[in-house]
């Protein structure tokens, strides 16, 4: 008997489909897009607000507008910088980004208020210029998420970094991932 070649390549791509789910390589669980929250372990957390929460006045356009601090715990091991990049999905022309930052030093757990470690590196946001700028949406409630990511290697880029540049350049080096959500609607 003889099969149709559609048939034979319907079949086995259904069963490299299945090979992948089964044999560890799922894509839900490849560093690439792991988290602390979904059993990673990095975490990050601020004593400024917690996971779901508002986030205060004083780090947005209608108080000092300086950034939070950030706790960092769980990073891997062969970690040689970190990445962050914090961003509003919820902007009217689409994601938003309000802070870039490169080479954060491994070694420092904290990222402390309003202050960057002086081996950090700011890129460009959406604003058009380098440094943290707090949440400010025109109306209604959005979500600002900070996320930060554990890359195999510094990284050697121009302060003129965008967050998509940051994002081409870490391909293949992150380690792991992780991310602390925000929301805020102004008063």
């Amino acid at each position: 008997m003889k099969w149709p070649i559609g048939l034979l390549l319907i079949l086995g791509l259904g069963f490299l489909t299945w090979l992948t789910m089964t044999s560890g390589n799922n894509p839900a669980q490849s560093p690439l897009i792991s988290s602390g929250a979904n059993g990673g372990l990095i975490e990050l957390t601020s004593t400024a607000f917690k996971a779901g929460d508002s986030i205060p006045d004083k780090h947005t356009c209608q108080g000092e507008n300086i950034s939070p601090p950030l706790t960092l715990s769980g990073v891997p091991a062969g970690t040689e910088s970190l990445a962050l990049i914090m961003d509003d999905p919820d902007a009217p022309g689409g994601t938003f980004t309000h802070w870039v930052v490169w080479n954060l030093p491994v070694d420092q757990s904290q990222i402390k208020e309003g202050a960057l470690p002086q081996a950090a590196q700011e890129g460009v946001t959406s604003y058009g210029q380098a440094g943290y700028n707090g949440p400010c949406p025109p109306s209604g409630e959005h979500r600002y998420y900070f996320k930060v990511f554990a890359l195999s290697s510094k990284l050697d880029l121009p302060a003129t970094t965008t967050a998509d540049d940051l994002i081409r350049v870490m391909e293949g080096k992150i380690l792991e991932e992780t991310q602390l959500m925000g929301i805020y609607a102004q008063n």
